[in-house]
């Protein structure tokens, strides 16, 4: 089997961790290789598969992004996760539909494209501080937290993001800053391992770019539950899926489940390369 392990321009090789699945798959006889997802000389009729990994600029090239996935799925070629899922995760709307089927999400206002952005009219009275971002966006990208008094300068900012894009406004939730992010990692449906990811002092945003410390964890097993609610809520079948929450008086409100290219700790976790690969071959044989 030949299989393209999909990045992006800024990680031609992929990233060190993920690099680390190649030699993997070659003990079970699988050429994998890096492969750009809008490299224009591509031939992807070659490959048996293509798995989502570093595609980590999809969300700036938001046009082309969606114009590739309709080729690749017209071309027949089979990915992991699911075109279908791909098309499901891109845009955070998704959230709604899981609050509906019952999943705690983090509270959420969806606000559909507009020309009069009015955030003092759309922020519930009890938010102290709120934050603001694309519903099509990946980490941090045009994400700003503010408080009720900044919503007029907020909304004048982003006035024309919303023109052209649907955005998201959730409750900030200080336990970010002091407990940190907790994200729970799914192979084939089954939980894998859990990292805490804590921001630097004085930010918000736990992405190891921006400070983030990571730590692998052992979740209390009613979280993993939770956790795993949230996947078998979003999709049947998912080769990987990172629930991403803040937890709170040990109850999981879920931030976003990541299907597409997150970081899923291959370096912090032992042996998940090997349960990624062993679930490949699963739901490829």
């Amino acid at each position: 089997m030949k299989i393209g392990l999909l990045t992006c321009q800024r990680f031609p090789q992929l990233t060190p961790a993920d690099q680390l699945l190649i030699p993997e798959f070659a003990k079970h006889h699988c050429l994998a290789e890096a492969v750009i997802w809008d490299d224009p000389s591509v031939d992807w009729q070659q490959y048996d598969c293509l798995i989502f990994r570093n595609t980590w600029d999809y969300y700036e090239k938001e046009i082309a992004f969606n114009n590739w996935l309709d080729s690749i799925e017209k071309k027949g070629i089979p990915t992991l996760n699911t075109i279908e899922v791909i098309q499901k995760n891109k845009h955070k709307f998704y959230l709604k539909d899981l609050q509906e089927k019952g999943i705690k999400i983090i509270p959420t206002v969806f606000i559909e494209k507009t020309n009069d952005l009015q955030l003092s009219k759309l922020l519930p009275n009890q938010w102290k501080k709120a934050v603001i971002k694309p519903a099509f966006s990946a980490g941090s990208y045009l994400t700003e937290v503010f408080t009720p008094n900044e919503a007029a300068a907020i909304s004048e900012k982003y006035q024309q993001v919303a023109s052209e894009k649907e955005l998201l406004v959730q409750e900030f939730k200080p336990e970010i800053e002091t407990e940190g992010e907790t994200s729970f990692v799914f192979f084939n449906g089954l939980f894998s391992h859990a990292v805490n990811k804590k921001p630097a002092s004085g930010d918000f945003r736990i992405q190891s770019q921006f400070g983030g410390q990571y730590t692998l964890i052992d979740p209390d097993p009613a979280l993993i539950e939770k956790a795993q609610n949230v996947v078998a809520a979003f999709s049947k079948q998912l080769l990987y899926a990172r629930v991403d929450g803040i937890i709170i008086n040990s109850e999981l409100y879920l931030m976003e489940i990541e299907g597409i290219e997150p970081d899923l700790y291959f370096n912090l976790a032992p042996a998940a390369l090997q349960k990624f690969v062993a679930a490949v071959l699963e739901l490829k044989h």
